[in-house]
């Protein structure tokens, strides 16, 4: 903490720093969701979903504020990261974090940008592996996500790999996410995290989430808990035991909400072949897949994301509790 609270590129909220002093809960969130993946349009569409949506904001300010809001519900103190400015700012103003989701052309920064993005003054998103090296920082335990990035499908052409998977293996975090995103190749992403020493615990499933839909029946989890505190003691003794990587806390995105396997596949079919055509490549990769996905499917995606997102910032704040 002394060296976070110090070290000039840096800066903890004052209200994050003093639940952290106290040993109170803390839950961080990132904010490439808020730049490079919901609409910046208004959705009122999605009002049902929480009762605290605000459904006159662009979408992304409002699942911001939303996740933020679930997180104090919950008994925990929000810690949006970003970088503004060339500042690596763990908990983010009222201010900022409507600043940063009118910028312009804000970066997409994951572990590796952090550095360069800093130094030159830049302003951006927080990919799980930027912000699991924001938690690193202030020695936040407990982290709320939609999907981690993985294994991408034809990785064995391309060795397109997220660096989620390494930030997991290197971060004493409790990451509670839906698995990993469809558009990965699955199977390939867990056997990546079984074999980088990551222990992935269901919470009410024996199997592997698929993100925005149901859990895959054949990926099978050695671990399945149906409580917060179980996940909580699991990392301790985990930790206890001498390891450095994270926890991965797994849970499904809400039944009600989830989208048939068979369906998203069909449309993520022809979301790659218009990746494809249009050339995207490297990090414009997954925010287009998104954006494509929401199109075709009329919203049901969009409505799936936010929905996980606000069930994942719940549970992850019922964790912290527990620490």
């Amino acid at each position: 903490m002394q060296n976070a609270n110090t070290h000039k590129h840096i800066r903890i909220h004052k209200e994050v720093a003093t639940a952290l002093a106290k040993g109170a809960p803390v839950v961080a969130l990132e904010t490439a969701v808020l730049t490079h993946g919901l609409p910046r349009h208004a959705v009122p569409t999605l009002r049902d979903i929480s009762n605290v949506w605000n459904e006159t904001l662009p979408a992304h300010v409002a699942l911001a504020m939303a996740m933020e809001h679930t997180v104090r519900e919950g008994g925990a103190t929000p810690a949006t990261c970003a970088v503004i400015d060339g500042e690596l700012v763990i908990g983010l103003s009222a201010q900022e974090l409507e600043s940063l989701a009118a910028h312009q052309s804000p970066l997409k920064l994951s572990a590796r940008d952090l550095a360069g993005a800093i130094n030159s003054a830049a302003t951006g998103g927080l990919t799980v592996a930027a912000t699991l090296c924001a938690c690193a920082a202030a020695e936040i335990r407990v982290f709320a996500t939609g999907g981690i990035g993985g294994v991408h499908r034809g990785w064995n052409h391309s060795l397109d790999i997220s660096a989620d998977l390494a930030a997991l293996a290197r971060s004493r975090v409790i990451t509670v996410c839906a698995g990993a995103k469809s558009i990965l190749d699955l199977p390939a992403t867990l056997e990546a995290l079984d074999s980088l020493g990551v222990p992935v615990i269901g919470i009410h499933t024996q199997h592997f989430p698929c993100f925005l839909s149901p859990p895959d029946a054949t990926l099978s989890l050695t671990s399945s808990v149906n409580n917060a505190t179980d996940i909580a003691a699991i990392a301790r003794t985990h930790w206890a035991l001498g390891h450095h990587s994270g926890v991965l806390a797994v849970q499904a995105c809400p039944a009600e909400h989830a989208i048939a396997r068979d369906e998203f596949e069909m449309w993520y079919d022809a979301t790659e072949v218009a990746a494809r055509t249009q050339g995207v490549k490297g990090p414009d990769v997954t925010p287009f897949l998104l954006s494509h996905l929401a199109q075709l499917s009329s919203g049901k995606t969009l409505r799936a994301n936010v929905a996980l997102l606000l069930h994942n910032a719940r549970t992850a704040a019922s964790i912290s509790t527990k620490m």
